[in-house]
């Protein structure tokens, strides 16, 4: 297993919090890189089911993850790491990226309604539809950094996987929870009409 899928023993042999965001993140990755590859295939597709592919992408033998799970209401992706002790959960919520506002009403979602305290890092994923997904994504950093959101405590910072960055925010159990963004790019390209026949 160490050789054939390293980061499959990474996250069911992870020791702490930090361990276990590095080797889910690996699986992430993956699975957004799957999304972008296929972003014809599953155009027509909306946000229940995008969100469908990636937590099918994301599950794997030690790793449950379900959608529509009940946590204060109906959360878009449950991640749990079965058998282990202390709980490793996190809560992921998905929106179709339609400007910062949007974006803000699903990062209170998370954090005000879903989110207890208990979860380790938050997750927030946003399908770009239309170009330019890079300056979208800066513009969306500004914007939070400018407005602090959600009792946001400083300015939010880089995200190893592209487009992606780490928040975190004052949560109504007295600590600062983090909350990854993560941006998948769903652009098609070309549009289907002015394709260049080979």
């Amino acid at each position: 297993m160490q050789r054939k899928a390293p980061e499959y023993l990474a996250l069911l042999t992870a020791r702490n919090d930090e361990e276990f965001d590095a080797a889910l993140d690996v699986l992430l990755a993956q699975a957004i890189a799957g999304l972008e590859a296929n972003s014809r295939n599953f155009a027509g597709l909306g946000e229940v089911g995008l969100t469908g592919v990636l937590a099918m992408a994301l599950s794997i033998p030690g790793l449950t993850v379900t959608q529509e799970a009940n946590s204060n209401g109906h959360v878009d992706m449950t991640i749990v790491a079965d058998h282990s002790y202390p709980m490793r959960k996190r809560l992921g919520e998905a929106k179709i990226y339609d400007g910062p506002q949007k974006h803000f009403d699903g990062l209170e979602q998370l954090l005000v309604r879903y989110t207890t305290g208990r979860e380790g890092r938050g997750l927030l994923i946003a399908y770009f539809l239309s170009q330019n997904i890079a300056g979208l994504v800066d513009r969306l950093r500004e914007r939070m950094d400018e407005e602090l959101p959600l009792q946001q405590q400083g300015a939010t910072i880089d995200h190893p996987i592209r487009w992606s960055f780490l928040s975190k925010h004052l949560h109504s159990c007295g600590e600062a929870l983090a909350v990854e963004h993560v941006a998948c790019n769903l652009h098609p390209g070309r549009n289907s009409n002015n394709s260049t026949q080979i």
